[in-house]
This record gives structure tokens, sequence and C-alpha cells, in this order.
């Protein structure tokens, strides 16, 4: 009899510690199986923090579209061939110096001088009689006044406004006061502007021995 109640008494003890061996591996099992559910819940966590850090760091680029510039070749200068009539001897339109230059070389003469050279100018008036004198624009308003070697030729009375070059002796004179007015009229002035002309005038002047006038 007592061994048939140790036997019962060993029985419900191996069936109690059986059942805490179930109860710690069900524990264990459920402690494993949430285990890597949280650490999956947390690196995804972690994942999705990171992308939107990530994100907002990142900087922006803007596109910008590029302007494109068209490259234009400019055409080289060509030089403007002018015809000239010409009177007088033959001389060539090449090596004239400008009005500013000529005038640089008027200052630099006294009464009794002359200077062989040839320049060009615009044609302010021409002797409406037969074209036996011009006058060729000078910087300041002033005036060359042009005449021709031994009266053998005369220049188109319509040479006004036109380009001239012109090649001989300039110098300076004192014109009197008669004769400027005779030029004045020559030159078509009306009877108020010759009566204006008063007083004697320093001038430049030029004794051509050929010229050429543009067409």
């Amino acid at each position: 009899m007592r061994k048939s109640i140790v036997m019962a008494a060993v029985v419900i003890l191996l069936a109690a510690c059986q059942e805490n061996k179930e109860s710690e591996v069900t524990t264990e099992e459920t402690t494993v199986t949430e285990t890597p559910a949280d650490t999956s819940a947390i690196v995804a966590d972690t994942v999705a923090v990171t992308e939107t850090v990530k994100e907002a760091e990142a900087p922006q680029v803007i596109k910008t579209k590029e302007k494109a510039f068209d490259v234009v070749e400019a055409a080289p200068v060509k030089d403007v061939k002018v015809d000239y009539a010409s009177f007088g001897d033959k001389i060539l339109a090449d090596k004239a110096i400008s009005k500013e230059e000529m005038m640089k070389k008027y200052k630099s003469l006294k009464i009794g001088d002359t200077l062989n050279v040839k320049f060009k100018s615009k044609v302010n008036a021409v002797c409406q009689k037969k074209g036996c004198w011009m006058a060729l624009q000078l910087p300041g308003g002033k005036e060359s006044f042009v005449k021709f070697k031994d009266y053998a030729f005369f220049v188109p009375l319509n040479a006004a406004d036109q380009e001239a070059i012109i090649s001989g002796k300039a110098f300076v004179s004192e014109t009197s006061v008669a004769q400027l007015r005779h030029y004045a009229k020559d030159g078509g002035k009306s009877e108020a502007d010759i009566a204006k002309i008063t007083e004697p005038e320093f001038e430049y002047k030029f004794m051509a021995d050929g010229v050429l006038i543009s067409k």
C-alpha cells in the first residue's frame, strides 16, 4: 500500500515537472517568436526615418535651360571705290592727307611760306561764272581757297558738296575787303552778305596744278 502511494506521488510529481517544462518551452517559443517581430518593426521604422532624413537633406537640383547664342561673323569691310573726274595735271587719289592734317600744316605756315602737298576734303563752293576757283572745307568752319595754276583749267560749276583731291602749293595770305567782296559776289552771295564783309581776312590758300572731283 505504501508503495502504491509512493508511486502515485512520483507520477504526480513527474506530471507536474512535465507541465513546467512545457510551460517553459511555450514561453521560450513565444519569446523567440516575438523578438524577431519586434526587431523587424524597429528595423523597418529605422529605415523609414533614414529615408525621410535623406530626402530632406538631399539638395534640390534645378535644371536650367542653357541659352544658345548665335555667332554672327562680321562681314569684312570693303573699300568703297570712288570715281573721280580729273582736271589739270594727272594725279593719283592715294596718299592724300585729311582736312584735319591740312589744317595743322596751314597753322605752321607764315606769310610768304609755301608747302607742296596733296589733300582731300569736301567742296563748299565754286565760282559760278566759269569755275575758276573753289573753296574746300577745313575744320572749325574755315576754308581753303583754291585757284588753278596759270588759269590752265577750271572745274564744273556744280561741284559743290562733292569730294575733291587737290595737289599743289599751300600758303597763307591776307586778303583785302575789296577782294573778299569780289569773291563773295562770284560765289553767288547776296548783297546783304557781301555788305557784311568789312575787314581783311587771313586766308588759307592753295594753288592747284591737278584736281580730282568725285562724280
